[in-house]
């Protein structure tokens, strides 16, 4: 990666496709699943948590998981889309991982964390490296 080029700079590799991919499926799959099974993972979920407002709190978090999921998936404003998802899942290894890591002790939480440890790095990757080949902000890049 060159720095300097922009929030918008992707190389042409094609090492970031396959995370891309990922992060953009579960994102975009999981914010559905919020709408569509709403007292499992979705306001129930909140509430059980403890969040106040879970209702409130389960559409504005699905919203943003559809979205930059979707945008994520196509590769369209990659770096920006993946901040919104790294907030939230470092507020869910806070809010859910924590008390389990109290409660239960390291093993059970790692256990517990592996797909938010996944998806957190597999953020982190995308921010740093962009979209990559194959990703609608490298054709527009090259116009």
């Amino acid at each position: 990666m060159k720095i300097g080029k922009g929030i918008f700079y992707s190389s042409d590799d094609l090492k970031p496709f396959i995370p891309r991919l990922i992060v953009g499926l579960v994102f975009l799959s999981e914010g559905i699943q919020k709408f569509l099974f709403p007292e499992t993972v979705g306001a129930g979920r909140f509430e059980k948590i403890g969040f106040e407002n879970p209702e409130f709190w389960a559409l504005f978090v699905a919203s943003f998981e559809i979205v930059c999921g979707a945008l994520v998936l196509i590769g369209f404003l990659t770096r920006i889309a993946s901040i919104p998802l790294l907030i939230i899942m470092f507020t869910a290894l806070i809010s859910t991982k924590i008390p389990i890591l109290l409660e239960k002790g390291f093993w059970q939480m790692a256990h517990d964390s592996r797909t938010d440890f996944a998806m957190t790095l597999l953020l982190v990757f995308l921010i740093i490296f962009g979209a990559g080949r194959f990703s609608v902000d490298k054709m527009l890049k090259k116009k």
